[in-house]
């Protein structure tokens, strides 16, 4: 993605821009990371996060409103879908590029750090 003066560009960034704050929440990842795998209702849903009904509601309506799930009703119940599965690739790019630096660090780490040394065991004392 190039940023341009071009107002097309601008309103491209800004979309962007939205779509990572809705999902820089950890709520929200988690309940998308659980809908990803199957349709699940709300009260799964809530039983599954331990979460009040309100929260998880609320939360799923942000989902929705930027169309990264789907619902549906049947009779009294309301059930959950992901509607973009290109969101959950992305989720795996971050995880896995979270993964390598911390192998960095922790190279880096054992690079500066001696081992500790061990207390020596004395027998018979």
């Amino acid at each position: 993605m190039r940023i341009t003066s071009d107002p097309l560009g601008e309103k491209t960034v800004e979309m962007v821009a939205g779509r990572f704050r809705v999902l820089g929440d950890p709520l929200r990842l988690r309940l998308l990371g659980m809908i990803s795998e199957r349709e699940m209702s709300v009260g799964e849903i809530v039983e599954a996060a331990r979460l009040p009904q309100a929260s998880v509601s609320k939360q799923l309506q942000i989902l929705l409103k930027a169309a990264l799930v789907s619902r549906r009703k049947e009779g009294h119940f309301v059930y959950y879908s992901l509607a973009d599965p290109s969101v959950m690739r992305l989720c795996d790019v971050v995880c896995g590029s979270l993964a390598a630096q911390l192998q960095k660090d922790l190279a880096a780490l054992k690079a500066i750090s001696p081992p500790a040394k061990r207390p020596s065991r004395r027998r018979g004392n």
